[in-house]
């Protein structure tokens, strides 16, 4: 696998464009992305949890069931989201005025929207958006697609690999508050788009794209808050040409794995750019009876605001990560349990070691730092992360719509 330039439109027959037209409160910021396959595309996506399911989500769903898309559409600054019949209507009409413009169906054009709930969409305005994007398409569209999607982040974030079979995959996504995804099948708002030049068909599309998801975008929080427009979606148009990828194939296991980076590498950019977070926190949960078991102790550990607040502080304040260990729901003997920051031992056989207080405190000065656990013999484990919880995380989510 090769890292290149240029996300959404690293792959073959993908073209972009994001621009602004006034959604957002602050005037001249982009706010409408468009992503285009040149051909109609194989689809797959995973979607919020949350039952608040906001009216693109649902729509997108629908077409995800169909498996196939030409585009996606994005606009910010507003979620359409519980907003009615209105709402479902309004995503009805933006994915019309797409599909007329780059001469497709409407079923075939994925929808989706991130910003401020409850508000009804300035049509007049997403339309003219679709007209800009469309008429602003560009095989080096995807850093202004990336900005255009953007609510509280800080910067853009994009990603592109080259598989050593010849195709590539590329990724934007948006994301640094309300970020505690729970994404069926195993994300203010997450959304990532990716694009692949890869031949795949929807099936083993969505298959590579769940597994992706299982270990990416589902584990990571800044907040615990899951929204109604979380929203992954992967489109295959097949223009690097070669073998049609299927399960038991080397290539596919490549994609896959090419796949897993690029999300992974997507996941991590929302958490180091979590809303007011100093702190990068990596868990490392070890010894469990399966993988599902360490992945629950790791986030009840990311997820602890306790434990957050000790990551902002500093302070290396173990007996909360003990806590959250003990409160996860995964059965352990007490006496297994071993805690480690960065290089220092702190908890051996579930009781404290001499470990210098001085010297775990300056490993939290870093920016960036792991928190390893162990909790017994078993041969599960999982990687979560996280962020601290900081005084401008209150500050920015207390005058949010302000």
């Amino acid at each position: 696998m090769r890292t290149l330039e240029g996300g959404v439109t690293a792959p073959k027959g993908f073209r972009a464009a994001g621009v602004a037209v006034g959604i957002k409160a602050e005037g001249g910021k982009k706010d409408c992305a468009l992503v285009v396959s040149h051909r109609l595309a194989s689809l797959a996506g995973a979607f919020t949890t949350n039952l608040m399911k906001a009216a693109p989500v649902k729509w997108t769903e629908a077409v995800c069931r169909w498996g196939k898309a030409r585009a996606v559409f994005i606009n910010s600054g507003n979620a359409n989201s519980c907003t009615g019949p209105q709402g479902e209507r309004d995503v009805v009409e933006t994915a019309q005025r797409v599909a007329q413009a780059i001469q497709a169906r409407a079923e075939e054009i994925c929808v989706c929207s991130t910003g401020v709930i409850g508000v009804s969409l300035p049509m007049g305005r997403v339309l003219a958006g679709v007209d800009a994007c469309a008429k602003g398409l560009s095989n080096r569209g995807s850093r202004d697609a990336a900005e255009a999607i953007m609510t509280t982040d800080t910067r853009p974030k994009e990603r592109a690999i080259e598989t050593s079979f010849g195709a590539s995959l590329g990724g934007i996504a948006k994301g640094a508050g309300m970020i505690a995804p729970s994404l069926a099948p195993p994300p203010a708002t997450m959304i990532a788009v990716i694009t692949t030049d890869a031949v795949v068909e929807p099936g083993p599309l969505a298959e590579a794209l769940s597994r992706a998801v299982t270990v990416s975008f589902n584990r990571i929080c800044v907040d615990n808050d899951t929204s109604t427009n979380d929203t992954v979606l992967c489109l295959a148009n097949g223009q690097a040409g070669g073998p049609t990828l299927a399960p038991g194939m080397a290539e596919y296991v490549e994609f896959e794995e090419s796949l897993t980076q690029l999300c992974q590498g997507l996941a991590k950019d929302m958490v180091e750019d979590g809303e007011g977070a100093t702190k990068f926190v990596e868990i490392v949960v070890e010894g469990a009876g399966s993988v599902a078991d360490a992945e629950k102790v790791a986030r009840a550990v990311g997820q602890s605001q306790l434990c957050k607040t000790a990551f902002f502080g500093q302070d290396p304040n173990w007996g909360r990560i003990a806590c959250a260990v003990g409160y996860a729901g995964v059965p352990f003997e007490p006496v297994a349990l071993a805690i480690w920051l960065e290089d220092i031992q702190l908890v051996s056989k579930g009781a404290p070691t001499a470990y210098d207080e001085k010297e775990a405190a300056a490993r939290m000065e870093l920016a960036q730092f792991q928190i390893r656990i162990r909790i017994g013999e078993g041969a599960g484990s999982a990687v979560f992360w996280t962020t601290d919880l900081s005084h401008d995380y209150v500050t920015l989510n207390a005058h949010y719509r302000s």
